[in-house]
């Protein structure tokens, strides 16, 4: 009886062993599956980004190496509001992940060419013709100048700047921007301010207030308040009756008041408190009128008699993206369960929905508003609908790499940019090569890595960082027009332990290390499966 029973306990022992002791690779076989799926996915979407960059390169004027503007109509321009802010931009971010010799060679000639030739009244810049050999224009139009350099900023550096960090495009940034207060044409009680648009002032406040906190200069920050102040106090869009845009060239302005009212949050409670009651009125009023039983925004709205537009914005998460921000704020559930609401409609009834005539950059601008909140809300309807509108993105891009061949190209390799991001969980490879495939998922806060190579491959693999914090010391991670999501992120002051399946047991590596990079070498068609947690 006394044999039976040690048997016995010897047997439960071993058995929980056996339970507690299991290969983590292969009981998470199902995950390390998923994320193989994800870095084809991503290695496509990579390998279309390079070739948008080849295709656009072979039509740079020969003499200056700059882009034209666009491939039919106005070849022989390059200018700041389409050229400089809407393409080039994106050719410095997929060379800066996919080839570090042409983005530290010829993107950045590129800029210095461009801060040559075409700044005209100090950092701002005009028009430039080629054939001409100068500016386009005889004269100077404040307008046009600072038009130009406002969408370069926001549409351009703003995001190349969350992403790298500290360089010559955020250097350009500020120097632009800095011009753009000092001409300030237009006279408030506040004071001056660059534009009366919604377009251009929305954009300000949004450069504003993440410039605010990136160099601590509370010039920007006041300056963030002058336009706030002119808006949610002077010029309310109700009080004004005037039609509000909620697509392209429009939309800023609700976002660009979501992020201002966030740093009054934190810097001037007063300020923000002047501020609460219209700013909830404007959202409140455009979750009224503004959208369709979906949520989904027309194209634009007037708030005062509720007449709108009957056709669709392609940018609706741009303006959902201020709600979900004073939601951070100020807890609003209503401005919660808006953004879940329309997020959880997408894939039933927007799955083969015509954005923008069916054009690339509608498509774009579409997949980058589900992205933004899915990061934030995430359900699997809505990375089904990702997925698929992605393949339809995909399809626009020509044999040669151009998209479409006009400025709006450069939205193409934005969004497949930050597409291939989720599907890696913010990790990237140096160098990286066609044939290297690495996609990741994550679960319970551990990140599982695939990555296999056609030929041998040494290089390091690279995590990201809370980027919201190192490179532009926000104080929260809210949403933003263009930003680049964050997935799996590391802490430099944190250390990680890593699991490699073809090694035994684990070693523990500090969060810089990870940012810095884990050297790997692949032999040839053999997967490399990692744990990171």
């Amino acid at each position: 009886m006394k044999t039976k029973i040690l048997s016995t306990i010897f047997l439960l022992t071993l058995i929980l062993s056996c339970g507690t002791n299991k290969d983590p690779f292969a009981s998470n076989n199902d995950l390390f599956l998923k994320a193989a799926k994800n870095g084809e996915l991503a290695n496509e979407s990579f390998k279309r980004c390079r070739h948008f960059v080849s295709g656009w390169l072979n039509h740079a004027d020969p003499e200056t190496g700059l882009i034209p503007r666009n491939l039919n109509k106005d070849k022989d321009i390059w200018n700041a509001r389409d050229s400089a802010a809407d393409n080039y931009p994106f050719m410095v971010l997929t060379a800066a992940i996919t080839d570090f010799d042409l983005f530290t060679g010829r993107m950045r000639e590129m800029l210095e060419t461009e801060i040559r030739l075409t700044s005209r009244l100090g950092n701002l810049p005009d028009t430039y013709s080629f054939s001409k050999k100068g500016f386009r224009h005889e004269k100077v139009n404040i307008d046009r100048l600072i038009f130009g350099g406002s969408e370069y900023v926001k549409d351009g550096l703003l995001p190349l700047t969350e992403w790298l960090g500290s360089s010559p495009w955020s250097e350009r940034m500020i120097g632009i921007v800095d011009d753009i207060w000092k001409y300030a044409p237009y006279s408030t009680k506040y004071g001056k301010i660059p534009a009366e648009s919604d377009e251009v002032n929305g954009e300000m406040l949004q450069v504003l207030s993440r410039l605010y906190w990136m160099t601590g200069n509370e010039n920007y920050l006041n300056y963030a308040f002058r336009l706030a102040d002119y808006y949610l106090i002077d010029h309310h869009p109700i009080v004004e009756g005037k039609r509000l845009k909620l697509r392209d060239h429009g939309c800023e302005i609700t976002s660009g008041l979501s992020e201002v009212y966030a740093a009054a949050h934190f810097v001037d409670p007063q300020k923000k408190q002047s501020w609460q009651k219209p700013i909830h009125e404007l959202f409140d009023c455009v979750l009224e009128v503004g959208r369709n039983e979906h949520g989904m925004l027309y194209n634009w709205v007037n708030l005062q008699t509720g007449e709108h537009d009957e056709k669709l914005c392609d940018t609706w998460g741009y303006n959902y993206n201020g709600f979900y921000t004073i939601y951070l704020i100020d807890g609003t559930e209503k401005y919660h369960e808006a953004v879940i609401h329309v997020l959880s409609n997408l894939n039933d009834n927007y799955r083969d929905y015509d954005w923008e005539n069916d054009s690339s950059d509608g498509y774009a601008d579409a997949i980058e508003s589900a992205l933004n909140l899915y990061n934030r809300e995430p359900n699997i309807s809505t990375a089904e609908w990702i997925d698929h509108q992605t393949q339809i993105m995909w399809s626009k891009q020509q044999a040669d790499g151009v998209i479409e061949g006009w400025h709006g190209d450069g939205n193409f390799a934005r969004t497949s940019i930050m597409y291939a991001l989720w599907k890696t969980k913010g990790v990237t490879i140096v160098p990286w090569r066609q044939d290297v495939v690495f996609g990741a998922d994550c679960e319970d806060g551990k990140l599982y890595i695939s990555i296999k190579a056609k030929n041998s491959w040494q290089g390091k693999i690279k995590f990201d960082a809370q980027r919201h914090k190192t490179n532009l010391h926000l104080p929260i991670d809210y949403p933003r027009i263009n930003q680049f999501p964050e997935w799996f992120t590391v802490g430099s002051e944190k250390n990680y332990q890593i699991q490699i399946n073809d090694q035994t047991g684990s070693r523990t590596i500090s969060g810089r290390e990870l940012v810095d990079g884990l050297e790997i070498a692949l032999e040839p068609n053999k997967e490399m499966r990692i744990i990171v947690k």
